[in-house]
């Protein structure tokens, strides 16, 4: 397909990268992003895949927007206070870029549903704050064999991993089961800067653009950590894929997809 001279304009700082061009832009048009959550991960990593002229993006999210949401949620606004988290971000991002279509499920993934919402994506993103729906992500991409970001943030702190079939662990590798319920604080109980949302969302809308043009190094086998307080950064190299791993190991004892009754929290 050729692009439109609207396009050549919208997309030109994209054409004259060498590592992305026409071609590369063409693959982000031709593209489907899943994100599921669309809280503080999810909105920036939401408005630079619908910037960046992704063809078709998911936003998946069963909350509606809450005052507390909105100090790091930048996606919507005080108008949108008790709309669908996943329709007003639909809104934003369509706003942004009516190029691209967009795909609302305004619902909680489960383990009944996510297998069939994630299989026609290209990549997904985690943008969920809570240890059942990132192990449940993880477990379905893994069946899939699709590749996803996950991150995790808490106060002035960050981290990022990326997981591709066959070329670096899964999450289950590096951290085989969800903690004790009540183990680790959440973002309810510890809080959260808002601009971190905005520093490792936009990564793993990177993260997603890169795997899709086909350049540079994604963060598969590696963890990236931030210290917001600091201003640090650590890349730390995790383990080889286990053979071992319930999930994607040699033989593996997790067959099908299950929920746990742990309850949520939101980013």
């Amino acid at each position: 397909m050729a692009l439109s001279d609207s396009q050549l304009g919208r997309y030109s700082r994209h054409i004259i990268l060498r590592e992305v061009g026409v071609s590369g832009q063409k693959k982000l048009l031709a593209s489907k992003v899943l994100i599921i959550g669309a809280g503080g991960l999810g909105s920036p990593a939401a408005m630079y895949l619908a910037a960046a002229g992704v063809g078709t993006i998911g936003i998946a999210d069963g909350d509606s927007v809450e005052l507390s949401n909105l100090q790091r949620q930048i996606i919507h606004t005080t108008a949108d206070l008790g709309r669908s988290k996943a329709e007003s971000a639909a809104e934003t991002m369509g706003a942004l870029n009516p190029d691209i279509q967009i795909n609302t499920y305004c619902m909680r993934l489960t383990a009944a549903n996510i297998a069939d919402i994630i299989k026609d994506y290209d990549f997904i993103i985690d943008g969920t704050d809570n240890f059942p729906a990132k192990f449940l992500i993880n477990d379905a991409c893994v069946m899939l064999g699709k590749p996803f970001s996950h991150a995790g943030i808490l106060r002035f702190e960050g981290q990022l991993m990326t997981y591709v079939p066959d070329r670096g662990p899964c999450y289950r590798c590096i951290f085989e089961a969800p903690p004790p319920k009540d183990a680790v604080p959440g973002c309810r109980e510890a809080g959260v800067i808002g601009a971190m949302a905005g520093i490792i969302g936009s990564m793993q809308a990177l993260e997603a653009i890169k795997y899709i043009v086909g350049t540079g190094d994604l963060l598969t086998g590696s963890m990236l950590i931030f210290d917001g307080l600091k201003m640090e950064w650590r890349k730390v190299k995790l383990p080889k894929k286990s053979p071992h791993c319930p999930i994607c190991g040699d033989s593996p004892t997790i067959t099908e997809l299950t929920d746990s009754d742990e309850e949520l929290c939101r980013l």
